[in-house]
């Protein structure tokens, strides 16, 4: 794990998006297409705003959520949503998003068809995770309903989250599908997020979701 620090939040999505778009670019090399996972979330907007002008062939980049609400992509609550309009503009417009909602009330029946189109992009080529307070990353937030299931080796690709404090099921990418990513990259600002860093690694999974996805992390701080 290496963790890299910057004087203040705007350097850091400057220089995240330019890490970020360099990834993608050495993908690009070798490979027909690309595959960008990343976060829904206010602390990733400046960085989509400045990955987006990078000069790259976007037509070959496929981008989707960590995770996300059982929402219409119209939906404000939509992460899918969210990264369209902030990431998916300018330059990055020509890239192909892949959203994780479908018409149904619940997702149990009609996820095995999401996932079944997201396999071609696995591994994930190049990875952005976010960290809340309270040690989650993704949907996979400590005690929630599946995250024992999501966290299994033998996990699906995506997995279904019921937390009990909000109205919407989740939808999550699999703690080993996250962890095996090529290119794997945690945003944390503050020293509150830090010290919960800290913390999860001395932590279980179970505990604190974060760490089952450590594995040669990159971590870009300010404060």
């Amino acid at each position: 794990m290496n963790i890299v620090e910057y004087a203040d939040r705007e350097l850091a999505a400057i220089d995240l998006a330019n890490t970020l778009a360099g990834d993608l670019e050495s993908v690009l090399l070798t490979h027909d297409r690309a595959s960008l996972a990343v976060p829904g979330g206010t602390t990733p907007g400046p960085i989509f705003d400045a990955l987006c002008a990078a000069d790259l062939d976007w037509s070959r980049v496929h981008v989707f959520a960590t995770d996300e609400r059982w929402v219409p992509l119209d939906d404000p609550r939509s992460n899918a949503g969210l990264i369209a309009s902030r990431l998916l503009t300018g330059r990055a417009a020509a890239a192909t998003m892949l959203p994780f909602y479908a018409p149904a009330p619940e997702p149990d029946e009609v996820l095995p068809d999401i996932a079944a189109g997201l396999e071609p992009e696995l591994p994930i080529s190049v990875l952005l995770l976010g960290m809340g307070q309270d040690m989650h990353t993704a949907s996979l937030f400590p005690g929630v309903d599946g995250l024992q299931a999501a966290l299994a080796d033998d996990a699906p690709i995506l997995s279904i989250l019921r937390p009990d404090t909000v109205p919407e099921t989740r939808v999550s990418l699999s703690a080993h599908v996250l962890n095996g990513a090529m290119s794997k990259h945690l945003v944390v600002f503050g020293a509150d997020k830090r010290a919960a860093l800290e913390k999860a690694q001395g932590l279980a999974p179970e505990q604190a979701p974060i760490r089952a996805v450590l594995d040669e992390m990159t971590i870009h701080w300010a404060e």
